[in-house]
């Protein structure tokens, strides 16, 4: 496996950071991985090399260079007020560009999946409705999503939830799941926000690797070619 930091440059002309992380067997995969409010941290760094492992070339897109350019925070409260403050700010149109220009930069070599995680759960179901060329998605305790529901993936979607998310209702979920028969949704019963992310307090480790179980054979099956 090999890492790198690259520079990426989106549709209106905004140049980016993204880590790479390449498989150095056969790839099976293409991934953009969309981080949480805490930015292209230790953690989100760790899960494009976790997928590399398994055969994804996996891009993490510094979503948050749009308004201060090497955001990284910790699992804290002043992570938490600063990322919520960016969230915040943050345009939608802009940060799909920004997923844009990340499939783009890996779709010539194959399909290109996006995987995301807290906010960019939300925008993995985002970039499965708006976003060109995108093969499957699954989007991780997306609380935003149910702000979309009237909206359709284009592309095989699956949503992961916890039933002990307090920031997210198990009425939303419901809604979600009814509204879009298509779209694959599993809820965990004792999983809290961030159940998949080791370096927070509310990290589940059956309820994660029953995720990616899910998740890794999705984006197995769409991404093939």
């Amino acid at each position: 496996m090999s890492t790198a930091t690259i520079t990426l440059t989106a549709a209106d002309g905004h140049e980016f950071a993204a880590y790479e992380s390449i498989p150095s067997g056969d790839i099976k995969g293409r991934l953009v991985v969309v981080q949480e409010i805490f930015g292209v941290n230790e953690h989100i760094r760790n899960v494009c090399d976790r997928f590399a492992e398994r055969g994804f070339h996996a891009v993490a897109p510094a979503m948050f260079d749009r308004a201060e350019r090497n955001f990284e925070k910790g699992y804290d409260q002043e992570g938490v007020g600063a990322g919520v403050a960016i969230m915040n700010a943050l345009d939608w149109d802009k940060a799909l560009a920004d997923v844009q220009a990340t499939v783009d930069h890996l779709k010539s070599d194959g399909p290109v999946g996006v995987v995301g995680y807290c906010w960019g759960g939300s925008i993995a179901w985002l970039a499965a409705c708006r976003v060109n060329n995108v093969a499957a998605a699954v989007g991780y305790y997306g609380g935003k999503v149910i702000q979309f529901i009237e909206e359709n993936p284009k592309c095989p979607t699956m949503l992961h939830f916890g039933e002990k998310d307090t920031g997210i209702p198990l009425t939303d979920v419901v809604q979600i799941a009814a509204k879009h028969a298509a779209v694959q949704v599993f809820t965990y019963p004792d999983a809290e926000h961030g159940f998949t992310c080791d370096a927070r307090a509310s990290y589940n480790k059956i309820s994660s690797d029953q995720a990616l179980a899910r998740t890794v054979p999705h984006f197995t099956e769409h991404l093939a070619g």
